[in-house]
């Protein structure tokens, strides 16, 4: 039997130092993966500028003066063409829909809409117990092969972290919950547009204005502006 040899109290010393330093760059070192996730999450993009809600109980003009003779006129004359819509008007419109709102704790800020090629970004400011973070929403809508729309959300941003695996788990059992499992009408406009961009079903875009029915045929987004190209329906 071999006895064990005694380690000098210097080399024990040593260890505890050794074990220590250790510890302390790994402690440090969460807290530095902490610190940046935080300020990930407080992020807020340079291109935000969250405007000032408008609550005059007053239309927008834009909606009511542009938007809708836009659309009024060209379904009349019963021939295809493009509805225009600016990055401006839209917002103008949304700065009038009563914010902010408030739902399970979380209260939303007047959001922006930005028109970028080929996609839709909505950012938005959200509190959560105190702490307020920008979230942003891309959105690249596109007609599939059988001509059905699909408003796909492409990425979901939290600050300045990517959520968007954790986004469409959580879409999906919104969706479930809220129009599915109501009992609602999955045949309305609304439920249409819920079940797309919640759980990415493409659905038939004809829209009924005063009687008559258009279809979407294509959308064009450019820097600023949605272009929509809509055709008649005749039954």
């Amino acid at each position: 039997m071999v006895s064990g040899k005694r380690i000098p109290t210097e080399d024990l010393e040593n260890r505890k130092k050794t074990k220590f330093k250790r510890l302390y760059c790994l402690f440090a070192g969460l807290a530095a993966v902490i610190l940046l996730f935080a300020l990930l999450l407080l992020y807020e993009p340079a291109v935000f500028n969250p405007p000032s809600t408008i609550d005059d109980n007053q239309v927008s003009p834009y909606l009511t003066h542009v938007l809708s003779p836009q659309l009024y006129n060209g379904v009349q004359r019963a021939e295809p063409f493009d509805l225009i819509i600016t990055e401006d008007g839209i917002n103008d419109v949304i700065t009038r829909c009563g914010w902010p709102r408030q739902t399970g704790g979380i209260t939303f800020s007047v959001p922006v809409v930005f028109f970028v090629p080929d996609a839709i970004v909505l950012m938005g400011q959200v509190s959560v117990g105190g702490a307020e973070f920008v979230v942003t929403v891309v959105s690249k809508p596109c007609l599939n092969e059988a001509d059905l729309l699909n408003l796909r959300v492409a990425r979901v941003k939290l600050g300045a972290v990517n959520i968007t695996p954790l986004a469409r788990v959580i879409a999906r059992r919104i969706y479930l919950q809220q129009v599915v499992g109501s009992g609602s009408d999955a045949e309305t406009l609304s439920a249409r547009i819920a079940a797309s961009l919640l759980d990415g079903e493409p659905f038939e875009p004809v829209f009924e204005i005063d009687d008559k029915k258009v279809r979407i045929r294509k959308l064009t987004i450019t820097q600023g502006k949605l272009t929509v190209y809509l055709v008649p329906v005749m039954d």
